[in-house]
């Protein structure tokens, strides 16, 4: 499948629906880009907290854990939590351009 879609001035591009659908893209997502070569670029699902994560335990009460951010972020691995901190920079930008704008 080849959809096409224009890069605006400020870099930004639309995923097409389709494709977010059939890769199983949601809203929040964190997505990785790597460069392949001069011309591909691989956007990747990243996931911060997997099975292993006490949050994916079927026998887990998230109400009832007595557990603080910091707690739960440090108890990430590295990566995750670079992962982590990338998202949050990331929306944390977002939210500063939308308060600059007139």
């Amino acid at each position: 499948m080849k959809i096409f879609r224009i890069l605006g001035k400020r870099g930004r591009v639309t995923i097409p629906y389709e494709i977010r659908q059939r890769v199983g893209f949601k809203y929040n997502d964190v997505l990785s880009f790597t460069q392949s070569d001069n011309n591909t670029v691989i956007v990747k699902r990243e996931v911060i907290c997997d099975e292993n994560c006490p949050m994916y335990s079927d026998d887990c009460d998230l109400q009832s854990e007595s557990i603080t951010l910091t707690e739960f972020l440090d108890g990430l691995t590295e990566e995750e939590q670079k992962t982590a901190l990338v998202h949050l920079s990331a929306n944390w930008a977002m939210k500063q351009g939308g308060a600059n704008r007139v």
